[in-house]
């Protein structure tokens, strides 16, 4: 019994000094499941042509704003100059926030932006789109059941960001990469 606790020991206590570890496979882990969701999400809101990056989709006020669009017979030209900032904001945040997490640029600025923009998504599918008229959707914590759209998965979600906010990015990044230069020009 004493070898295997030693073994147990051993192991557990070089994964525990192993500092790259849990901020690599967070990255990992946001780059697998979760960049082209964003990235998808984000193209859905472009515009026509090249600059559709500042002319976003009536998909893209929406999906934003989802009442205030229906307010106006979705004649987005009858929206303010603020909602679309928020959308061009919006949809460029899905395109250049997961891009950073995944290089390892910035990635705590990066990882606290995404989960901001998390929150906005989700007070967004819950009261913009009606989600909190439907339980199930929102889901609860502490239940049997692990598919809720909005608390189980976003929960997971924020935990996996929050790795990178409080570990950073880990070795490979290009955070790591331009440390060394940083601290030799102070």
């Amino acid at each position: 019994m004493n070898t295997l606790i030693s073994l147990h020991n051993s192991i557990f206590s070089r994964i525990e000094r192993a500092d790259w570890l849990a901020p690599t496979l967070a990255r990992f882990t946001f780059a697998a499941v979760l960049l082209f969701y964003f990235w998808n999400s984000g193209v859905t809101k472009l515009g026509d042509g090249v600059m559709g990056i500042f002319a976003p989709s009536v998909g893209g006020y929406a999906q934003i704003f989802p009442k205030a669009l229906e307010a106006v017979t979705y004649d987005t030209s009858q929206l303010s100059i603020f909602h679309w900032a928020v959308v061009t904001a919006g949809t460029w945040a899905e395109f250049i926030l997961p891009a950073l997490i995944v290089v390892g640029l910035l990635s705590r600025v990066a990882a606290l932006g995404m989960i901001g923009f998390i929150v906005v998504q989700s007070l967004t599918d819950l009261y913009g789109h009606g989600g909190i008229e439907h339980p199930e959707t929102l889901g609860a914590w502490f239940d049997n059941i692990s598919n809720a759209a909005i608390l189980d998965q976003r929960a997971f979600w924020v935990f996996t960001l929050l790795v990178i906010v409080i570990k950073g990015a880990g070795p490979l990044s290009l955070d790591r990469l331009l440390a060394p230069r940083q601290k030799s020009e102070m």
